[in-house]
């Protein structure tokens, strides 16, 4: 389905920006104390794209059965 292969792509993305992110919060790239507690909110924000996206193409994958 090009719906669930779009949503397949874009959960790579998302997955990879997190990664990317959570790798600089762990290498000390932050400068202070701020920046890091945004990081942190970003990968939250991304992982939970993430877990929302997945939750869609499993409920497409379910439905198209």
């Amino acid at each position: 389905n090009g719906d669930t292969q779009a949503l397949h792509h874009l959960i790579k993305e998302v997955a990879k920006e997190r990664v990317h992110r959570e790798a600089a919060c762990s290498s000390g790239t932050p400068k202070d104390f701020a920046e890091y507690k945004n990081l942190c909110g970003v990968i939250q924000g991304l992982s939970l794209a993430e877990s929302i996206i997945k939750d869609l193409v499993q409920k497409l994958e379910h439905d198209d059965e």
